[in-house]
């Protein structure tokens, strides 16, 4: 019996069952469906996490906290430390800070703001590519530049702290905080000193020159104050301690190493290269592109869930497969019996059977696979209004429900034929089995 003449016995008669048949391959297309829109979940969520990091400007940077000196002693990077990193290959720049090792008060014509002030070499910054919302990187002594939250948080000065009011991002409303332009804008950078065991206040001047652009997440703040390593070194002579630091001269300790450092490489592939070569030199370092190993095996086990759960609904549309071709193989004895009076073997037999479940499977898992990406198209564009809706919050853009890659499919539908040609295993084996006369007599 040619295989032609297989499939045309296999068609005809599905056709004698078409209503038992349909609902079979109705029940087979749900559970395909039900297992790629469930497992499209995790996979629309994985590319909206990787495409957010990935487009991230801090993708490329790395972070170095300081150097082991062993013995589990940490000491602050030098500049022979930067330019050690700056001579790797797939490095484009090295940022470093040194932190004013106390809280600073700016104050102007009425308004005034308490933040962190830091020491930054601007050169660095601008061969990292670090952009200025406006105005110019500081080059004077007393020119500073300032974080984009600056002069959002910069506060009248005659207003009671706690009856301020912020706007939904955290800033001060617009009545409360500084309106004027900041560009060229002096202030006195106030800290103090240590004398005889008391605090004493000192201000220097200082004019700002720039500001920085908004960081590129969402829950990042800045509203730092950035100023020159001749700043510094005026404030350190004033204080006559390391960083400014907040204590006795004659016992503070003399730490003049950056307390921080980015790396910033050349592209995302060079960004691991570099951090393997700076943690075998002994350096802390932290980059995001660690954390996407986490995300990715969160997300693989995530999907290796849901498709588990969606083989279970596959399992359950197999029991009508089973149910199907059991009742063919009853209904069709005579046929199986007048083929084997005429020769066909028992391989012949078994296979049209099981050939016919895994057709119903095939069709099955191609309607499945439809419907399945209708609703992800649906889903992505309706979800997003429904929930903005409901919680009266914008989602982020790009941000996407569900994503049904071609690997996804092609999961499915091996797992659909698999379980379909298992489920005509036994009914085809039995068709195997069916004894002629018996079969020509209708007694099966």
């Amino acid at each position: 019996m040619k295989l032609k003449d297989q499939f045309r016995f296999i068609r005809q008669n599905m056709k004698k069952n078409r209503m038992r048949v349909f609902m079979t391959i109705l029940a087979s297309a749900m559970s395909v469906a039900f297992l790629i829109v469930l497992a499209s979940v995790a996979f629309g969520l994985h590319n909206t996490v990787i495409k957010d990091t990935i487009e991230s400007p801090e993708v490329t940077q790395i972070e170095v906290a300081g150097k082991d000196t062993g013995n589990g002693n940490v000491e602050s990077l030098t500049d022979d430390n930067i330019s050690t990193i700056e001579a790797l290959e797939g490095v484009n720049a090295v940022t470093r800070a040194k932190n004013i090792m106390q809280e600073t008060r700016y104050l102007t014509e009425g308004y005034e703001i308490s933040t962190q002030t830091m020491q930054s070499h601007f050169p660095s910054m601008e061969n990292a590519g670090i952009e200025l919302s406006e105005g110019t990187i500081p080059e004077a002594k007393d020119e500073v530049a300032v974080g984009y939250h600056f002069v959002l948080n910069l506060m009248k000065d005659d207003v009671d702290p706690e009856k301020v009011e912020y706007d939904e991002d955290g800033n001060l409303l617009p009545e409360y905080r500084f309106s004027n332009d900041i560009i060229g804008q002096t202030f006195d950078l106030e800290f103090k000193r240590m004398e005889d065991g008391e605090e004493i206040t000192e201000t220097v001047p200082v004019t700002v020159t720039g500001v920085l652009e908004k960081p590129g997440r969402e829950w990042a703040w800045d509203q730092n104050v950035y100023i020159t390593d001749e700043k510094l070194a005026e404030i350190e002579a004033v204080t006559g301690t390391s960083k400014a630091m907040l204590a006795d001269p004659a016992n503070a300790e003399k730490d003049n190493g950056y307390d921080n450092a980015t790396v910033y490489a050349d592209d995302l592939e060079a960004v691991k290269s570099v951090m393997t070569s700076l943690e075998e030199d002994g350096y802390y370092v932290y980059s995001i592109v660690s954390e996407m190993g986490q995300i990715n095996t969160l997300f693989n086990i995530a999907k290796a869930g849901l498709i588990f759960i969606g083989t279970i609904a596959i399992l359950i549309a197999s029991i009508g497969i089973f149910n199907t071709m059991t009742m063919a193989v009853t209904e069709r004895a005579p046929d199986i019996g007048i083929m084997k009076a005429i020769g066909a073997s028992p391989k012949v037999i078994k296979r049209i059977f099981l050939l016919e479940s895994t057709y119903i499977g095939l069709v099955g898992a191609v309607i499945g696979i439809a419907v399945s990406y209708v609703i992800s198209i649906a889903v992505n564009f309706a979800l997003p209004m429904i929930l903005e809706a409901a919680f009266g919050e914008e989602l982020p853009a790009g941000l996407q429900f569900s994503s049904i890659p071609f690997s996804l499919v092609l999961i499915a539908v091996v797992i659909c034929l698999g379980v379909t040609m298992l489920s005509g295993l036994r009914p085809a084996k039995r068709a195997t089995e069916i004894d002629v006369l018996k079969a020509m007599r209708r007694e099966v």
